[in-house]
């Protein structure tokens, strides 16, 4: 396999694992998982030249958001897997280590810290949200349980040179 290979694979799979904490977190804890479709429509508002909204959820909706979104969210994940074998080698795949699987996915909290969150509304760090140390704590925990299925999604990618 390749490094592209590797990058799919791993983001791709590192996005499912942070998808299935989601889930577990809503039925666990009775925390909603983010909507994507609001995330597409932020996007899907961009090549009108609104980058910024008071509250997305109040903009106007957007033909194929949640799709939109939802592809974003995996893009996204696919490029911070490529960021981490940027950083750590591409040898990584073959042999993954915790740390800088852990620190990219951290890191990749200032996104929605610095950019998602301020031009959805929310503020910068979620600063304007009811609850804006829960909603960072949920952010930080989301983007490690990404770090650790960065970490996880390179095992099994190294599980499939072996073979």
């Amino acid at each position: 396999m390749n490094v592209v290979m590797d990058t799919l694979l791993i983001g791709t799979g590192a996005t499912a694992v942070m998808d299935l904490w989601a889930l577990l977190r809503q039925r666990l804890f009775g925390v909603a998982p983010p909507n994507y479709g609001l995330v597409g429509r932020w996007f899907a508002h961009m090549p009108r030249g609104r980058f910024v909204h008071p509250a997305i959820a109040a903009a106007a909706p957007v033909r194929g958001e949640a799709l939109l979104g939802w592809s974003a969210h995996y893009a996204i994940g696919i490029a911070y897997a490529a960021l981490l074998l940027a950083v750590a080698g591409p040898a990584w795949a073959r042999q993954p280590t915790l740390l800088p699987a852990l620190l990219v996915g951290l890191g990749t909290v200032a996104a929605p810290f610095l950019l998602m969150q301020p031009g959805m509304g929310a503020g910068l760090a979620a600063r304007c949200t009811p609850r804006p140390r829960a909603a960072r704590l949920q952010s930080l925990v989301m983007h490690a349980v990404f770090g650790l299925g960065l970490y996880a999604a390179g095992w099994g990618t190294r599980l499939l040179h072996l073979q």
